[in-house]
């Protein structure tokens, strides 16, 4: 397909800013592909959409605190971007640099707390970065001076709340430079509500990279190829799948992220094998999905991928309705926007 097929047009202060004043607060759009039908609702009301005996996937992983931001030694300011590696921190990290100019390898930045910073690549805005005598300790370090790092579609610097609201209330496993957006309207009553109303809820692993987010350059989406990005399924997740639709229930797929790692994995007869490596699967129409039965989804960038995989679960005509529907009603989009669940 044209990846100008998944455009539209967005008015800028539909764009969320900010995240609703509490967690659970935001709209939910509910899309029964079955019947075609648009539900205008709000999160916390998930409840009525699901059964007892429904599996909800949620994905664990925990944005790192992975923007720094430094200084040249000519003193010009540098921003860089850690991209986690799918293997466990190294000696050196892919990121992207940005103020560099026209730097050469060997640029060295200063960052707080006497960090210093040895670029070994750069080209175009991406290279690899090392930091001497302290690649043991840069995970903690990042945590002391590092900064949130928000989409450049938020059009202001991270702020003391976004280190817990840009963060799920389940995040365990850091490894992440974007959050799972999906899973950052529940909250611990939702999450106990659905247990006790007989909903099973259990965790896989995605750490999100730059994959998930680099912007489509090809015309047509077969020409489009992802960026690895590290998946782990626990035997137990696995487990509970088979067992969910061996008794006739739902795997809803909380996310994007949830859902490339379940068909990533995917088995026999919709169920999902235990392990962990890279995944590199990019979906889109037309595409079977294996697993998932209900997804939980955030509002989408023109021509993403994530557009193209929700557009490939909901049916392209029905989701652009939806979208042409969410903006006449003024839903808030992307990272800190409202939700939609598609059944």
């Amino acid at each position: 397909m044209r990846v100008e097929d998944f455009n539209y047009d967005l008015p800028s202060s539909l764009i969320a800013q900010y995240p609703s004043r509490q967690r659970g607060d935001s709209r939910l759009m509910v899309i029964d592909r079955r019947l075609s039908t648009i539900e205008h609702r709000v999160f916390r009301d998930i409840r009525d959409y699901l059964n007892p005996g429904d599996l909800l996937v949620l994905n664990d992983t925990r944005v790192l605190p992975a923007r720094l931001v430094g200084k040249k030694e000519t003193g010009g300011k540098v921003e860089v971007l850690l991209i986690p590696p799918t293997n466990g921190a190294g000696k050196t990290w892919d990121c992207l640099i940005k103020g560099a100019g026209r730097a050469k390898p060997g640029l060295r930045i200063r960052f707080e707390q006497d960090l210093y910073g040895e670029v070994e690549e750069i080209k175009d805005g991406r290279g690899r970065i090392r930091f001497p005598g302290e690649e043991d300790r840069i995970l903690d370090i990042l945590n002391k001076i590092g900064h949130i790092p928000l989409p450049p579609y938020i059009k202001r610097q991270d702020e003391p709340q976004d280190k817990d609201r840009y963060q799920t209330i389940f995040a365990q496993r850091g490894g992440a430079i974007a959050a799972p957006t999906a899973g950052l309207h529940f909250t611990s009553a939702v999450l106990q509500s659905l247990r006790d109303y007989g909903v099973a809820v259990r965790s896989i692993t995605l750490h999100i990279g730059i994959g998930t987010f680099s912007p489509v350059k090809a015309e047509n989406t077969e020409d489009h190829r992802m960026e690895a990005e590290w998946v782990e399924i626990p035997e137990e997740v696995a487990r509970s799948i088979q067992e969910t639709k061996s008794r006739g229930g739902r795997v809803v797929a909380v996310g994007t992220t949830t859902t490339r790692s379940l068909e990533s994995f995917s088995g026999q007869n919709g169920g999902v094998n235990p392990g962990r490596g890279t995944t590199l699967l990019f979906i889109c129409p037309p595409y079977r999905f294996r697993v998932i039965d209900c997804l939980l989804t955030n509002f989408h960038l023109p021509k993403s991928t994530l557009i193209m995989l929700v557009s490939a679960f909901a049916g392209k005509e029905l989701l652009m309705e939806a979208y042409r529907v969410a903006i006449e009603r003024r839903y808030r989009f992307y990272s800190y926007g409202d939700a939609m669940l598609i059944i």
